[in-house]
């Protein structure tokens, strides 16, 4: 059985770049809604569940519950401890993965259809009668200080964790949604349980399925996995200001390479204005050998062996971000010169070929993301949080294509904010030290 769900998961579900995905909404007797898209071509379905919230949900003093609480969900369920429940799972050849952002809980879930019902009561008893034994908890609460304690030796991690809290201030996004390690250390069984409340209910539902299941069927499914969940969860805090003012704040690490976390207030996933924000950044730093920042850090003055430049829409707050890594010696350098290709976007915007250039790119690489089932189920899902309508996929690299260039050029100059652009370098970078603007 383990054999055939690895062969099955192979198999995908092709998009060429000109097809189209029919998205059906389904809505169940007890009005529960889901996103589908129908491949009977292999016995197998994966579903996504979304949950609003994520580890924002946690109470101020008891930071890292929710994550925790993630970890624990596999770890017993009803009258199945552990080891009896990896067991069953593994002998439905069914997989269960969660994952806990700032945002959102996710719970993924791959089944072969033979085995369908089995999947769905051992779900409904992960969801619904967690065991939370003492001994899981202890355990999985080691694990996350360990990792905590990694954390706290890396470069990236710590000028991650310095840039969030000079962003969001007490926001929860200003701090690690893992926690601390004295705040995972005082979490008690009570505390999970109430993160498990605060995180699974009805009012913040978004599934997406796709495979082997018809309407009908998932369905009945829907009512069967998610009816009994609380009608509302915990409140999700307040929009977050963004409070970085600019300049560049030193973190002395004892390392022969400097890390650097950049970012300036973003972009709302909802603005009117976010593709052309997007394509911008694709010309300026947005992942390719071909960006302005890779030209001019990598190829130019071989500074780094990478530098790249990301929007961040959150449910909460924008920002605009990137990051970079340099000998100690030349962090300054790299620094100085992302500093002026930002400045330079901004007073002169992007030229026509590299408008065409990226238009090119972003639509004939957005096919490739739909390369199977759980990674479509995590999409539909991700576009009902996101608030996108059903028809988005077949109608985004339209999106991309109406872009002008005269919209590029006054996005640049009204989003780029070199004055409050701030840079946190972790390391000790010789020529810097901490100023603000």
């Amino acid at each position: 059985m383990k054999t055939l769900l690895a062969c099955l998961l192979t198999l995908v579900l092709a998009l060429p770049a000109a097809a189209e995905v029919k998205i059906k909404e389904v809505v169940s007797p007890g009005g529960i809604t889901a996103w589908l898209v129908e491949d009977h071509s292999i016995p197998f379905t994966a579903i996504e569940f979304g949950f609003r919230g994520g580890t924002s949900l946690d109470a101020p003093d008891k930071r890292g519950a929710v994550y925790l609480m993630t970890g624990l969900i596999e770890e017993g369920a009803a009258d199945l401890d552990a080891r009896a429940y990896a067991r069953e799972l593994e002998s439905l050849a069914a997989s269960f993965s969660y994952d806990a952002s700032a945002d959102a809980v996710t719970v993924s879930v791959r089944m072969l259809t033979e085995n369908r019902d089995q999947v769905a009561d051992l779900l409904y008893d992960t969801l619904h009668k967690t065991r939370f034994d003492q001994e899981a908890i202890d355990r999985v609460r080691a694990q996350v200080i360990s990792g905590l304690r990694s954390d706290a030796k890396d470069p990236g991690d710590i000028a991650g964790r310095t840039f969030r809290a000079m962003t969001y201030g007490d926001h929860p996004y200003g701090s690690d949604g893992k926690g601390s390690i004295d705040s995972v250390s005082a979490l008690t069984r009570d505390d999970i349980v109430a993160a498990h409340r605060a995180v699974f209910a009805r009012d913040r539902l978004y599934v997406g399925a796709v495979g082997d299941i018809t309407a009908e069927e998932l369905s009945k499914l829907l009512d069967q996995l998610l009816l009994d969940l609380p009608e509302t969860g915990a409140p999700i805090p307040g929009k977050a200001e963004v409070i970085i003012d600019g300049g560049i704040t030193v973190v002395p690490f004892e390392t022969p390479q400097s890390v650097a976390v950049f970012g300036q207030p973003g972009i709302d996933r909802d603005d009117e204005d976010f593709f052309a924000a997007y394509i911008m950044n694709n010309i300026l730093g947005g992942g390719s050998f071909e960006s302005r920042l890779m030209d001019e850090v990598r190829e130019k003055r071989g500074l780094t062996y990478g530098v790249y430049s990301y929007l961040v829409p959150r449910d909460l707050a924008n920002v605009y971000m990137g990051s970079v890594a340099s000998s100690n010696d030349r962090i300054a350098e790299a620094i100085e010169v992302i500093a002026a290709e930002w400045e330079r976007m901004r007073r002169d915007g992007v030229t026509e070929k590299e408008l065409n250039d990226s238009k090119t790119y972003l639509t004939g690489a957005y096919p490739l993301r739909f390369d199977g089932n759980s990674q479509i189920a995590g999409i539909l899902t991700g576009m009902q949080m996101q608030g996108l309508p059903i028809d988005y996929i077949n109608t985004r690299n339209d999106k991309v294509n109406a872009v002008t260039l005269e919209d590029v050029n006054r996005v640049a100059a009204e989003l780029l904010d070199p004055d409050r652009l701030q840079f946190v370098v972790v390391g000790m970078p010789e020529g810097l030290e901490t100023t603000t603007n």
